[in-house]
C-alpha cells in the first residue's frame, strides 16, 4: 500500500487529489499540507480520521508518507523536492510555471529520488503529445502550426504548462528552438507570418478546468488536436496513478510519458 502526502490539500486540486487516493485501491492518505495561515492547519483533514491533522510543514509527518503529490506554486514545490531528497521520499510534480533555474533543482533531487515531473498528468493530455508528434512528423514544413489554451480565471501562469509542452513536442519534432520560434499573441502590424513560428494564444475566463488545441493549417486544408478537460479528477487520477508507478522506479526524472509507456 503506498502512503501518499498531498501538498496544498485545501486547494482545489488538492480536493481532487484527496478524491483520487481514497477512490484507488493500492493508495491510502498519509498526510496533508497547507500553506501557513491557513485554517486547516492542525484540523482533521476527514471527520472520520480524527488522528490525521493537516501540519503546514512536512518535515513533521515526513515518518508519515512513502510519495508526496505536489501541485502547488514554484517556490514550494522546489522546497518540498529538497526535503524528499534529504529524506528518501518519492515525488509527483504537477507544479507549472517553474523557471529554468527551479527546473535545474528538480533535476539535481532526481539523481537521488525517483521524480515524476509533468505539465498535465491527464492520461488523454498524454496521449494527445503522441499525436502532435505523429502530425507533425507528417505535416512537417507545409502548414502553420497554432496552439490554443483556455483555462479558469484562477490560472496565475500563461500560457500554460500543457500549451508550451505541446510547443515543445512540435519544435523538436520539427528540429526548431522554441525558445526563438514561439510567438506569444499578436497585436497591430505584424507583417505576415512565417512558416517557421510557432504561435500561442491564451484564453482566461470562468471556470474552464481545461482546454488545448494544436493548429496545423495548410492551404485548402487543416488539421485540429484538441483536448479538454471537464473536470480536475483527471488530473488527480493521473498523478495517483504516477504515485503507485513510481514504486517499482529507481532515481531518475521521468514523466508521464514514461508512466504510461507512450515512448
Amino acid at each position: 500500500m503506498t502512503r501518499i502526502a498531498i501538498a496544498g490539500v485545501g486547494g482545489r486540486m488538492g480536493q481532487a487529489l484527496v478524491q483520487a487516493v481514497k477512490e484507488h485501491p493500492e493508495c491510502r492518505l498519509g498526510a496533508a499540507s497547507e500553506r501557513d495561515g491557513s485554517p486547516l492547519i492542525g484540523q482533521a483533514l476527514e471527520p472520520d480520521e480524527p488522528g490525521f491533522a493537516v501540519v503546514s510543514d512536512l518535515v513533521a509527518a515526513v515518518a508519515d508518507f512513502d510519495v508526496l503529490i505536489d501541485f502547488t506554486r514554484p517556490e514550494a514545490t522546489v522546497a518540498h523536492a529538497a526535503l524528499c531528497k534529504a529524506k528518501g521520499k518519492r515525488m509527483v510534480i504537477g507544479t507549472t510555471g517553474l523557471s529554468s533555474a527551479q527546473e535545474a533543482e528538480l533535476r539535481i533531487a532526481a539523481e537521488t529520488i525517483p521524480l515524476v515531473y509533468a505539465p498535465n498528468m491527464s492520461v488523454g493530455v498524454n496521449l494527445t503529445f503522441k499525436l502532435v508528434e505523429l502530425a507533425s512528423r507528417v505535416l512537417g514544413e507545409s502548414v502553420d502550426i497554432e496552439i490554443i489554451e483556455a483555462h479558469h480565471r484562477h490560472k496565475v501562469d500563461a500560457p500554460s504548462g500543457t500549451a508550451l509542452r505541446l510547443g515543445r513536442v512540435v519544435a523538436d519534432t520539427l528540429g526548431r528552438d522554441l525558445d526563438t520560434d514561439a510567438v506569444y499573441g499578436r497585436e497591430g502590424h505584424t507583417g505576415a507570418r512565417e512558416r517557421r513560428t510557432i504561435g500561442f494564444s491564451t484564453i482566461r475566463a470562468g471556470d474552464i478546468v481545461g482546454e488545448h488545441t494544436t493548429l496545423f493549417a495548410a492551404d485548402g486544408e487543416r488539421v485540429e488536436i484538441t483536448h479538454r478537460a471537464t473536470s480536475r479528477m483527471t488530473f488527480a487520477a493521473g498523478a495517483v496513478r504516477a504515485a503507485v508507478w513510481l514504486s517499482a522506479q529507481g532515481p531518475g526524472l521521468y514523466d508521464m510519458q514514461d508512466v504510461l509507456a507512450l515512448r
